[in-house]
This record gives structure tokens, sequence and C-alpha cells, in this order.
């Protein structure tokens, strides 16, 4: 059996994982009505306001291969009133700043934006990141919207947005009523078990509340259908897989190497630091000797035998009184 038939659909009713980035990129630019009109669903349920139309702008292709599999696969689009958004989905914490990251991501969206004008009425814009993970271990709000505002909390222009949507406190919502959810936490929780074979039926009561969401779920579907998706998603996978088993080797080889090194430098130290204490031991114990000779042989007070002897006064007197108690003497 070939690999490309291993790396297929694993059943009939396996659905595509709509967290991975190219999966998540594909839901909503198929150029297709109701791919517009997930969207649209999902942006006006993120930035909350209801969003007429929208229209998406030039963006890199996806990718093919494995090896193209660090390509942001974010999702521009401009509003009907020339707003503008950026969509990315973030599927695991990354080792930089990921807040600084989003609002350098949207300060470069507000400027090109800016360049359309020759004053300073440049639309809002608004970057909205998808994370399964927690942006900030201080706030764990379901939805986090960011603008520039005051130490009083006045709102500078209102410009410069960014929204954080919490995949992992939304997932917390799983059984709840669905006529109990706002649609924002709809999105979340259809994003977050969709290819969920389990939880299917309650995905399904989503999808048919929420148009929007319909349309995405017909979408995955079609895509899941076709093998050539799934190889790409597996071949991510193993990409990513393979990545942080290499991480974790080289993290192990530096904690094992690190370990060494340092006992072999507290075994270094230990012995010059024994061989240093052993020489001033043995030191100590010469000069201790030496003014008992001075004591007992030429009369030297204990006092004067020990200064002149450079010996501890304490041990001079210890060990004169156990010489005089010695029954040799």
């Amino acid at each position: 059996m070939s690999n490309q038939k291993l790396m297929g659909r694993p059943s009939p009713t396996a659905i595509l994982n709509p967290r991975l980035d190219v999966n998540f990129k594909a839901l909503f630019t198929q150029g297709t009505k109701e791919s517009d009109a997930a969207l649209q669903s999902f942006i006006s349920a993120a930035i909350g306001r209801k969003i007429q139309s929208l229209k998406l702008d030039p963006n890199e292709p996806p990718a093919d291969t494995p090896s193209q599999m660090q390509m942001s696969f974010d999702v521009a689009v401009t509003f009907d009133d020339g707003e503008k958004a950026d969509i990315e989905i973030q599927g695991r914490d990354r080792e930089y700043d990921f807040k600084a990251r989003a609002e350098i991501q949207a300060a470069r969206l507000l400027n090109n934006n800016a360049k359309k004008g020759a004053n300073y009425g440049a639309k809002k814009v608004f970057q909205i990141s998808v994370l399964n993970f927690h942006a900030s271990r201080d706030d764990k709000s379901q939805v986090s919207r960011y603008t520039m505002k005051s130490q009083s909390g006045t709102e500078l222009a209102g410009r410069l947005n960014v929204v954080f949507i919490d995949l992992l406190e939304i997932k917390k919502l799983f059984g709840t009523p669905v006529e109990q959810l706002t649609p924002l936490q709809k999105w979340g929780l259809f994003l977050s078990y969709a290819d969920d074979g389990s939880k299917a039926d309650y995905i399904s009561q989503i999808a048919k509340s929420e148009e929007g969401i319909m349309e995405a779920d017909r979408i995955a579907q079609r895509m899941s259908e076709e093998d050539a998706n799934w190889f790409r998603q597996n071949s991510i996978d193993i990409a990513r897989r393979d990545y942080n088993s290499t991480m974790e080797h080289y993290q192990q080889m530096g904690l094992e190497k690190g370990l060494k090194q340092g006992l072999e430098k507290g075994l270094r130290q230990g012995m010059q630091q024994g061989m240093q204490q052993g020489m001033q031991q043995g030191a100590q114990q010469k000069a201790v000797e030496a003014a008992l000779v001075a004591i007992k042989d030429f009369g030297a007070s204990p006092e004067a035998a020990a200064e002149k002897m450079g010996a501890p006064l304490d041990l001079v007197l210890e060990a004169l009184k156990a010489a005089r108690s010695s029954p040799a003497n």
C-alpha cells in the first residue's frame, strides 16, 4: 500500500483538524459564497459587531510541503467600510512573546492602511488571533479585546485593535445548551471539536444554530473527502513531531552534558578544595608539633611558642594537655 493511501482519510466520517493553520485558512478562503459567509460570521463574532460585507486581500499561497510549515497562514480581509482585519490561528504556544507579536502585526496593518490617505483618517484595523493556549497568565478570558487607552481608560483613537480568542477557556463550555451560547462561543467550540467524532452530535447542533458555522461545517466536510488534504495535514503533523522530538533530544543531550560537566567541575573543585584543606591542616599540625618542641625542650611559654611557630594557641594548648596526660610522660 502506498504512503499516500496510508496517510489518507482514516475513516469515512473523519474531519480535518480546523485548528491546523492550513485547514483554518482553507475554511475561509475558498472564494465561494459559503466561505465568505463563514468568514463574515466569524469576524462579526470576534469583533462584536455585524459585518455587512468583506473581500479577501492577496496573501501568501497555502503550503504544499512540510518544509513550508513555518509560513504564516493568516487570512487578510477588508470590510466594506475600508477597515481591515488579519486573522490567524495558533495551535501551540511559542517561545516568543505572542502578545508583543500581535501588537506589532496590528501596527504594521494600521501603517499599511494609513498610507492610502493623505491625512490621519485611516480606518480601524483588527489583529484577530485564535489561540489554543493562554496568551496571558493573568488574563484567561474567553475573548480579550485590546486597544490603546490612557491610564484612566479613555480610548485614544480606536484605530489599532488586537483580539485574542482563547479556545482553552471556551472548551470548558462543552455541553452547554446551544441556545445559551454566544456566536463567538459557538465558533470556539466548533473549531475545538469539529474533528472529534465523539462530539459530532453536539457540534452538529451548534452548526445548525449558526448559518456561518453551518457553511464552515459543509466546507470542512468537503475538504475532508480529499485524501490530498489528509496527506498534507499528516505530513505537517509528522514534520512537527519530528521537530519536537529533535528539540527534546537535543535538550536532553544538553541536560546530560550540563550535568556531566557540572559533576566533573564539582569533583575538580572538591579535589582542589580537599587538597588545599589537607595541606592547610598538615601545615597546621606541623606548626603545633614545633610549638610543643619549643615548650618542652626550650622552656618557651605556650603563647610564645604558638606565635613563633604560627600555630593556633588553642590547638597548642590542647596538644600540650594531651601530651602531659599521656602515660608515656
